[in-house]
């Protein structure tokens, strides 16, 4: 197919971006190409605020249309948890007709190299990020984000994840020089000369099984590091949310067309309600790698039954913070309200667990009692969500019901620090958003065990008093061990403390922050400088993003011949 945007052109274009991308995951220094501020929007041809929002209501009730091979039939029913029928449409894929022409146009995919693969990567996020505003209403609509979290978190963090995943796919790949001239010498006989090619081969299909929660966050790691590597990437959407990755998986086509390959390396599989193609898909033959998030029960099943494909997983864990002392009651208190409402605590890195002595902390303001402690946690949630609409924006809404009946349980685990309470949002009055419910919980009692040794996601945290420093951090070594965990926060004032909490986590692999009091988060990561997981805790068996993410999505394959 004739190319309208030749490989010289997107590597003018793009060149200086992937080694700005490049420096960045050297040094771990903060970098992004994407503004994470609305008012950034609107210039250059890309969409504001109000423009992404006519451009998500014309996509209401509409069908998305790819032109992919196979299709046989439509699939819809996405309803926003803001209470909006979406009634947008999506091919229907004969996975028997699909995967094979998907498969088709890998070897010229194969052949542009690692360079070219990498640029048209970065065209297709370029595109995506001049709809930002679009895709943070489809994100939002989809998973029950506020507005302002869709946009960053949906939007342009995860576009730097994604164009993370083509730095670290592109220094793998070029490891390996692509030629060599290999001389060995034999005394006085003539020296053997080989003349010697290296070729990055992929493995072959990757499949993306989305989330509900974050699409395109947990969604463009695998997506662009598989397709960077030369795989052909078939995008299996939560059904819950389907949007956010269909209209990804439309600019992808779109952009391979035009750069002259073949636009079936990316496609959609949306699934009919019920239909459950998820495991059909993970062990057919042609699926060679799968990128999963979601529940610790399937990602078990995919690492033992898709024995054919590289399997990537994130799955679930039980987050702790350990409580031992703070020379900054106030901005402690303030920085765990935060971490504990934001997005209604539907996050993989929100804590859960919060370790505090039974005896008590000490801190700027003197002593403070575990009781005073959970008084002063559930005063600060309190604050920060006292107001109604400020509450929304930072809440969202319940994802699905799952998580709010899991809400209205955990209350009658123990002791309720904090009451969780419903708040109305005006704008979307079919929209169900509570505040967080705080239990006090005694770790030394088994009942309660049961329960702080159990994820329990959505907006629910427990307080569990601890003997001491020493039995908290031999309960976050367990809880590491037994259970996973994607992140890991410590408030001490004792060099003790904090190594002993170090400690575990080097040896667990748990990624750890200590003494949190201001603007960043426990359960927020940077692209470029973060990882996300570490891969070494039952949490997740794959950091986002490092080498090890990549590598394994293509081999080198050696031709030799004599000089």
């Amino acid at each position: 197919m004739a190319a309208e945007l030749t490989a010289h052109e997107l590597i003018a274009r793009h060149r200086p971006t992937l080694d700005q991308a490049l420096e960045a995951i050297r040094t771990r220094a903060y970098w992004s190409p994407h503004p994470e501020h609305p008012k950034a929007y609107g210039e250059n041809g890309s969409l504001d605020m109000a423009a992404g929002k006519a451009a998500f209501d014309a996509l209401l009730g509409s069908r998305v249309e790819l032109d992919q091979p196979g299709t046989d039939g439509w699939v819809d029913g996405e309803t926003s948890p803001y209470g909006i029928e979406l009634g947008v449409s999506y091919p229907h894929a004969d996975l028997d007709v699909l995967l094979p022409a998907m498969k088709a146009g890998m070897r010229a995919w194969r052949d542009a190299g690692a360079e070219t693969r990498a640029v048209v990567c970065l065209e297709i996020l370029k595109r995506i990020s001049d709809r930002t505003m679009e895709f943070a209403q489809a994100v939002m609509h989809t998973s029950g984000q506020a507005f302002m979290m869709a946009f960053q978190a949906g939007g342009p963090h995860a576009q730097d994840r994604g164009m993370e995943a083509v730095a670290y796919a592109y220094v793998e790949q070029v490891r390996t020089p692509d030629t060599a001239e290999w001389t060995k010498p034999q005394g006085k006989r003539d020296p053997l000369a080989l003349t010697k090619r290296f070729v990055p081969v992929p493995r072959g299909i990757g499949l993306v099984i989305g989330c509900n929660t974050f699409p395109t966050w947990n969604g463009y790691p695998g997506l662009f590091a598989s397709l960077a590597t030369g795989n052909a990437v078939l995008v299996k959407p939560h059904p819950r949310a389907v949007l956010p990755l269909a209209l990804t998986v439309q600019v992808a086509r779109q952009v391979l067309t035009e750069a002259g390959f073949d636009p079936n390396l990316v496609a959609l599989a949306a699934e009919r309600p019920g239909e459950g193609i998820a495991k059909t898909l993970a062990t057919r033959p042609e699926i060679r790698i799968i990128d999963y998030t979601g529940s610790t029960e399937f990602g078990d099943w995919l690492e033992s039954n898709a024995r054919q494909a590289q399997v990537y997983t994130e799955k679930a864990g039980v987050n702790t913070v350990i409580v031992e002392s703070t020379d900054d009651y106030k901005g402690m208190l303030s920085n765990l309200a935060f971490s504990l409402s934001l997005y209604s605590g539907q996050m993989c890195t929100t804590p859960q667990n919060l370790l505090v002595p039974r005896d008590g902390i000490t801190t700027d303001q003197g002593p403070k009692s575990f009781d005073e402690v959970a008084a002063d946690l559930a005063k600060a949630v309190d604050g920060l969500l006292g107001d109604d609409a400020r509450a929304g924006a930072l809440l969202g809404a319940i994802v699905n019901p799952d998580v709010k009946a899991r809400l209205e349980a955990a209350a009658g685990l123990g002791e309720v620090a904090l009451a969780s309470r419903e708040i109305a949002n005006a704008e979307f009055p079919g929209a169900v958003v509570r505040t967080p419910v705080i239990v006090k919980l005694d770790g030394a009692k088994p009942d309660a065990e049961a329960a702080y040794m159990s994820e329990c996601f959505g907006p629910v945290s427990f307080l569990v008093a601890v003997d001491s420093a020493a039995d908290a951090t031999e309960l976050l070594r367990r809880t590491i061990r037994e259970k996973g965990a994607m992140t890991v926060g410590a408030y001490t004032t004792s060099p003790e403390v904090e190594e002993a909490v170090t400690e575990v986590c080097l040896e667990e692999a748990a990624q750890l922050s200590l003494n949190l009091t201001g603007g960043v988060y426990v359960n927020q990561t940077a692209a470029f400088s973060d990882f996300h997981g570490s891969g070494g805790n039952p949490a997740a068996n794959a950091a986002l993003c490092d080498g090890a993410f990549v590598a394994n999505r293509f081999r080198v394959v050696e031709v030799r011949r004599e000089a």
